[in-house]
């Protein structure tokens, strides 16, 4: 056997006779607390149970590291007495024992004899200084005898008569009871009507303006006479008519744009005129600079002794001669105002004719206006940046005409038709077809499969 082996063998040796030697003291022990209990002098805890018990109840010998045998073979009756005991004293004294403090706590507690800084946020109040004057203000007011409008507005709500039986409502098999649209524009106001506004339940009041209709055209307009399959041949004439003064519009106002982008073409810039324009002033500065270097210089010295002027000192009586003039013509004016006020006096009947004629004509220009107004009801109005442009009339020509309603053509857009109405109406405004713009520009690219058989 090597060294290491042996010293193993030997030491495992020492600690078997150490673990004998620590149960043979064990039960050293147990035998005398037998021996001791069995003795007649010796006196238990409990009157009842003798030695012989005391023995044949011995304690169980449990493994506590199992979960399972904490609970079964615990004996936790010394701590639920004194528990007992604890909550006894408690009834009886009405205070319990007195807990030391934990350290912690009493290292965080304040000990300085300092008094801490006063907080001065924690006294102040937001517009304290407002609010003082606005109490102040209203004390002042209530010596008077001037009563707030909030408080007012208090007095002057009106009395609800609360001893007044409230009203039954109807059953809802009742069939006489009266008929509720539950789709209607008008609800059921219930409640108090100061209470209803206080809370924001009260419904606010439709404007009038919203019930007026945008436009008084119709919402489907009917065609003239003349647009029909078969029209008579005077309405005919009469809408090919329109249609030509639409036409004559729209001539003239691109005829009125190309005139205004023409030029003439003889006012044209050639060689010869370029070069003369940018020749043009420096022949005649150098004669100009010429002459004014031959000029004498005598004229300034006396235009420059010429505006010299030397104010006379006015004396006492020019003074009082012009104060004199000064007050005459003031009274000649105070006079001249009197006398025209008197010579109205005899005039008020030519007064009164003239303020008739312009009442008058004030009344005219009130029904002109009103007469313009009722006719912009029956047009668009401008709601966008884009002026309503008006579809094109359908027409057909004489020759163009079906006989029957087998051989007509449909010709228009009934989606468009409404969507000008709606825009004729001053019920949308005029839009123009959104256009598309490619954010990223398309890449083409050749696939590999391709390129093997090209």
């Amino acid at each position: 056997m090597t060294p290491h082996f042996r010293r193993i063998s030997e030491s495992n040796s020492t600690g078997s006779q150490k673990r004998a030697c620590v149960f043979s003291n064990m039960a050293a022990a147990r035998r005398l607390k037998r021996v001791a209990v069995s003795q007649p002098g010796f006196l238990t805890l409990n009157p009842k149970v003798g030695p012989t018990d005391l023995v044949s109840s011995r304690r169980k010998r449990v493994n506590k590291n199992k979960k399972k045998n904490w609970n079964k073979y615990s004996d936790v009756q010394d701590v639920e007495e004194f528990l007992e005991d604890v909550r006894h004293q408690e009834r009886t004294t009405g205070k319990g024992k007195s807990s030391r403090p934990l350290r912690i706590d009493l290292i965080l507690q304040h000990d300085s004899r300092v008094a801490p800084p006063k907080d001065v946020l924690a006294y102040q109040k937001p517009n304290a200084k407002k609010l003082r004057r606005a109490a102040e203000r209203a004390e002042k007011l209530a010596a008077k005898g001037v009563v707030p409008r909030s408080k007012k507005r208090l007095l002057n709500r009106p009395v609800v008569d609360r001893t007044s039986k409230k009203t039954e409502t109807e059953a809802n098999n009742n069939p006489e009871r009266d008929f509720y649209d539950i789709w209607g524009q008008e609800t059921k106001d219930l409640g108090e009507p100061w209470y209803l506004q206080q809370t924001r339940k009260k419904l606010v009041k439709r404007p009038e303006k919203l019930n007026e209709k945008p436009s008084v055209l119709p919402a489907v307009e009917v065609i003239a006479p003349g647009g029909s399959y078969n029209p008579d041949f005077f309405s005919h004439q009469e809408l090919l008519r329109e249609a030509h003064e639409v036409e004559v519009k729209k001539k003239k106002v691109e005829d009125k744009i190309e005139r205004q982008l023409a030029y003439n073409k003889e006012d044209t810039a050639t060689e010869e005129t370029i070069l003369r324009e940018q020749v043009e002033g420096l022949v005649e500065e150098s004669e100009e600079e010429e002459e004014k270097e031959d000029a004498p210089k005598e004229d300034g010295e006396e235009v420059a002794v010429g505006a010299i002027a030397v104010a006379d000192k006015k004396t006492e009586r020019q003074r009082k001669r012009e104060k004199a003039e000064k007050m005459k013509e003031q009274q000649r004016l105070a006079e001249r105002r009197q006398t025209e006020q008197q010579q109205q006096l005899f005039q008020l009947r030519s007064i009164k004719t003239s303020i008739k004629q312009q009442e008058e004509k004030t009344q005219v220009r009130q029904k002109r206006r009103k007469a313009k107004e009722e006719a912009q009801k029956a047009q668009p109005r401008r709601l966008g940046k884009l002026k309503f442009q008006p579809q094109d009339m359908e027409v057909q020509l004489s020759d163009e005409l079906a006989g029957s309603l087998r051989q007509l053509k449909p010709e228009g857009s009934v989606l468009m038709d409404r969507f000008k109405s709606l825009q004729k109406r001053n019920l949308i405004e005029p839009r123009e077809r959104a256009k598309f713009k490619r954010r990223l520009k398309v890449k083409y690219v050749e696939k590999r499969a391709f390129k093997e058989i090209s």
